[in-house]
């Protein structure tokens, strides 16, 4: 196919014939190799070392949801880099935390991002927020055997749904199996831990700045507990990705506005190291 391309010119006659609105169809019939699941690994033994993103957490407030994850990835019981981006848009109205192989997790997210792109060009449509959901959860199953030798990829996805006018977060497991998460949701080896502070702090009426300060409230106490997990680097800044998905569409936080709320947070904890408490009834 590349050698044809260089001969004529050209692009080949499977990229100028109406087809499938998938993208990963298309690759699966035309250039099956290029999917993450279909390559071929050489034998080991026991697990594969690789970078490992880990906390991700998520939580909707009236008019929209925060996603948002901390910036470490761990190799074993080693920092294999204190910066790494975790949250990423997928489209205009939604986003992927990923949780897991790192360079695996940032490859399915790049084909994710092509299969909705891929979806709207050749429907002349968005997606609704549940089937980008159905199509993520297969994508994870197509990963399965590469899970299997401790590679796995197990990303949170939130958007704002259109229809329903309101946030939605979804979460799954190594299988592709999906579920819709209420109010809150945590995944990567600090989920325990955020999820308890969520929980704790969570309101229906929380106001977007709330949700974002919620947000790495949340991803403080699961780096207090667990050690894979990054909290506010005031040294180097290095604060936590934190995004917000409206009617407006999608929006990342700036640095300064990430950096103001984790010193904010950082200055509150000298006085109560372990949080905020939720209110007496």
């Amino acid at each position: 196919m590349e050698a044809n391309t260089r001969s004529t010119g050209r692009l080949p006659a499977a990229f100028l014939t109406p087809g499938s609105s998938s993208f990963m169809d298309f690759l699966s019939e035309h250039q099956p190799e290029m999917l993450p699941g279909n390559r071929q690994l050489p034998p080991t033994q026991g697990v594969i070392e690789a970078p490992h993103g880990t906390t991700i957490v998520a939580v909707t407030f009236p008019g929209g949801v925060v996603l948002a994850g901390d910036r470490r990835a761990t190799m074993g019981n080693v920092i294999a880099q204190r910066d790494i981006e975790k949250v990423f848009p997928a489209d205009e109205y939604s986003a992927v935390g990923i949780a897991g192989t790192a360079g695996l997790a940032v490859e399915m997210v790049k084909l994710f991002q092509l299969e909705l792109e891929h979806f709207e060009k050749v429907e002349g449509a968005q997606l609704s927020l549940e089937g980008k959901a159905n199509r993520l959860s297969t994508m994870i199953r197509s990963n399965l055997g590469m899970a299997m030798q401790g590679l796995a990829v197990v990303p949170l996805f939130a958007g704002y749904d259109v229809d329903r006018e309101r946030g939605r977060i979804f979460s799954y497991d190594v299988t592709g199996g999906r579920s819709e998460e209420h109010n809150f949701a945590a995944t990567g080896s600090g989920s325990m831990f955020a999820r308890g502070a969520m929980k704790k702090l969570f309101r229906n009426d929380l106001t977007e700045d709330q949700a974002t300060t919620l947000v790495v409230q949340a991803l403080y106490d699961a780096a207090d507990d667990d050690s894979a997990t990054g909290g506010p680097d005031v040294a180097r800044r290095i604060y936590p990705i934190v995004t917000v998905i409206t009617e407006d569409g999608f929006r990342k936080l700036t640095d300064d506005e990430s950096s103001e709320i984790a010193r904010s947070i950082l200055e509150r904890r000298l006085e109560q190291p372990d949080g905020p408490r939720a209110a007496l009834l």
